[in-house]
């Protein structure tokens, strides 16, 4: 579970809805497109507030950038089917939400997906290749996930068809590991709500598509678009080496944040703000 460092919007942010054919969806917003707009979007059990500590630099660097809540997540509504939660359904919620970022006649937005909104992003690439000005996939392996987070998301995935939110809540908390950081009160406050918050279908849909994605790198690779594999040194969702790999096969542009875990937009926000800025700023260049 991504912990964001602070959940207070940073000056020039704001909480809005972003209207589409497919419904509307809960943002985060900041900046103007100066050089171009970016639509961020986050993983399993994540939100629009993982990319929080991402709004400020990104804005300062040019950028009009836009983190929102899939549907089912968090603040954006959803449905209590597990049908409506497939990777297809995910994927053309993001292609509209990058349509409708823009008016006519504007440059396509760069997109990031975060872990599993990785897959969801390159779901979305493959499905309509020109949408995108480039794909960021941030800690976002090719395939399925480890075998010890196979065996977590098949427990939760079990869980949520017996217990309810609150309870799941209450018996993942008494599993925490003793050297687990205090959070401030605000942050711990944030994310219960945002448990609470997510619709139940929408994790147990998302947790059984991380265990059966298959690596779709190959196509990925037929598609002329930038690509951005970013990562931190260390990752428990995906080994590193597993991403290296997946990035040579695509001929993907290459980032690893020092000092950064699996959300290295949040352990180093500032150094990923700027290796995301420069490779937008590479691939405008090259335009």
């Amino acid at each position: 579970m991504s912990k964001p460092p602070f959940v207070a919007l940073p000056a020039g942010a704001e909480a809005l809805r972003v209207e589409t054919p497919r419904g509307a969806f809960a943002a985060l917003r900041a900046g103007r497109p100066v050089r171009g707009t970016a639509l961020l979007v986050p993983g399993f059990t994540g939100s629009k507030e993982d990319f929080i500590a991402l709004l400020e630099p990104l804005a300062g660097a040019g950028y009009r950038v836009v983190a929102v809540d899939g549907r089912g997540q968090y603040e954006s509504d959803g449905p209590k089917d597990e049908d409506a939660y497939t990777q297809d359904e995910l994927a053309q919620d993001v292609l509209a939400l990058g349509a409708a970022l823009g008016a006519a006649g504007d440059p396509p937005p760069h997109l990031l997906g975060h872990s599993h909104g990785g897959h969801v992003a390159r779901a979305a690439v493959l499905r309509a290749p020109g949408a995108f000005a480039s794909l960021t996939l941030m800690s976002s392996g090719p395939g399925i996930v480890c075998d010890e987070q196979q065996s977590r998301a098949k427990l939760l995935a079990d869980a949520l068809t017996t217990y309810d939110m609150e309870t799941v809540w209450q018996a993942m908390r008494a599993f925490d590991p003793p050297e687990t950081p205090v959070l401030p009160a605000d942050v711990a406050d944030f994310l219960h709500r945002r448990w609470l918050g997510t619709r139940p279908a929408q994790l147990a849909a998302t947790a059984r598509q991380l265990c059966e994605e298959p690596d779709r790198t190959a196509e990925l690779a037929g598609v002329p678009l930038p690509v951005h594999v970013l990562t931190g040194e260390s990752d428990y969702v995906w080994p590193v080496a597993e991403m290296d790999d997946m990035a040579c096969r695509l001929r993907a542009h290459r980032t690893v944040v020092g000092g950064a875990d699996h959300s290295p937009n949040v352990d180093r926000p500032a150094e990923t703000a700027a290796a995301l800025a420069a490779f937008w700023s590479a691939d405008l260049a090259a335009g």
